[in-house]
């Protein structure tokens, strides 16, 4: 028998397979579906890393107005989201908002040890560009 709980953890786990195998358009668009369903019903653990996911499919695919928009409604419940700080730091980066990115990327630094992955720009002339493609994990 499949009760909600077992379809949404399916629908996570084909998202989450589609996100590992590089479709992040399918990806990002099973991922807000389950993020809207999961509003209908209480979630068990709540819905931080379902919206991270939807965020990093969002990053990937070039999205970025989405995935600013999802990574500050997490930020905006959970301040201190290590992850989030970082990939809403990476997104201004690539929307060529280096100085709005610094403080997430300090952020990210600061709660998470993001610190040895390049994240932060070795100096400010550059405008904030440090040659990485974004968040990897």
């Amino acid at each position: 028998m499949t009760t909600p709980e077992t379809g949404m953890a399916e629908r996570y786990q084909r998202a989450r397979g589609l996100f590992e195998h590089g479709e992040y358009q399918a990806a990002a668009h099973e991922l807000s579906a389950l993020v809207d369903d999961s509003t209908l019903e209480p979630p068990l653990h709540g819905t931080t890393e379902l919206r991270l996911l939807l965020a990093r499919a969002y990053f990937h695919s070039a999205q970025l107005n989405r995935a600013e928009r999802v990574t500050r409604a997490i930020l905006a419940d959970d301040p201190d989201e290590a992850y989030a700080n970082l990939l809403l730091g990476r997104t201004l980066q690539r929307q060529g908002r280096a100085a709005e990115a610094r403080p997430h990327l300090a952020m990210a630094e600061l709660l998470g040890g993001y610190a040895g992955e390049g994240r932060l720009p070795a100096r400010e002339a550059d405008g904030g560009a440090d040659g990485a493609d974004g968040p990897t994990a």
